[in-house]
């Protein structure tokens, strides 16, 4: 099948994907069809095609392009030192990595149900690796008795959970700045791991 006149992959594929994020996150990914995707990026149903075999790989290449970043961007910006320190360092990461991403992470949460049993199994294998770097970070400060959290596991889904929350209610503008919410958050996960 020819590609679209004027269309080429490398500006394309890219296209796809950004209407996909958007629609998915403003309709459901169920709720969306490949013709609507099609419709967006300007281009004929058929073409996408070209570009993805179906809807299923699409969704799932948004959820593991996302998880990747953000594992790459986490391992180049992670910070040294001791347990506090990291974790104080993760708090801040966490909040502004997803800030910036709204889209990405309400996809990489609520879709996660409509991935075949394979693609959900690979996503998350990616969560969990993330995951693992807060609970390493918690369990060295538990060892370090700086820490004092009886199960690492649980502690690390609740400070997730509660950073997660900053990305459906923070706007830029408002009464907090970003580096204010951070602080009164950071104050929040310390007291909550406190020995």
């Amino acid at each position: 099948m020819a590609r679209t006149q004027g269309s080429h992959s490398d500006i394309t594929g890219p296209r796809i994907q950004t209407a996909a994020l958007k629609l998915f996150a403003q309709h459901g990914y169920a709720a969306v069809s490949m013709r609507q995707i099609a419709a967006q990026v300007g281009v004929q149903a058929g073409a996408l095609y070209n570009y993805i075999p179906d809807k299923q790989t699409l969704l799932f290449r948004l959820m593991q392009d996302h998880m990747e970043t953000l594992l790459d961007t986490r391992r180049r910006q992670a910070g040294q030192g001791d347990p506090e320190a990291r974790l104080r360092d993760f708090v801040r990461f966490h909040i502004r990595f997803h800030l910036e991403r709204p889209d990405a992470v309400f996809i990489a949460y609520m879709e996660l149900r409509n991935l075949t049993p394979e693609n959900f199994a690979r996503i998350e294998e990616l969560r969990g690796n993330y995951e693992r770097d807060l609970e390493n970070i918690l369990r060295d400060g538990s060892a370090a008795e700086v820490f004092s959290v009886p199960d690492t596991k649980l502690a690390t889904l609740g400070v997730i959970a509660m950073l997660n929350g900053v990305n459906t209610w923070y706007r830029s503008g408002g009464r907090l700045s970003l580096d204010e919410v951070e602080a009164v958050y950071w104050s929040m996960v310390r007291k909550a791991v406190a020995a």
